[in-house]
């Protein structure tokens, strides 16, 4: 997949451009999409192996909530300025949440229901 704002490769099925940060329309945007009624979306909130800098614990949070991963790395590395337990939130985080499917198995699923 490429990016039309940058030009850069990016993973199949990405939300927003790793290189640039511009939002992606979904490759199926002719289609009518289903009412939320009818389609059930169960979210987990894990790692990323695709876009992890670290331990992919922003990333992960970014796909989970549909923001960009550049934003959510941004506000966790002000908020590490701040005193608190903010450091030992990510390192507890990275030891609690699962690592998430790759690119390769999310987009055989996506094909192959």
């Amino acid at each position: 997949m490429i990016c039309p704002s940058c030009q850069k490769e990016i993973v199949d099925g990405s939300k927003f451009c790793y290189n640039c940060g511009a939002r992606l329309a979904p490759a199926d945007s002719q289609t009518v999409p289903p009412t939320a009624a009818s389609v059930r979306v169960e979210r987990k909130l894990v790692r990323s192996t695709n876009d992890r800098k670290i331990a992919g614990v922003c990333a992960g949070v970014a796909d989970y909530f549909d923001w960009d991963p550049t934003i959510v790395r941004l506000i966790w590395a002000l908020a590490t300025l701040v005193p608190g337990p903010n450091i030992l939130v990510y390192l507890v985080l990275w030891i609690v949440l699962p690592q998430g499917p790759t690119a390769d198995y999310r987009s055989s699923v996506a094909t192959n229901p």
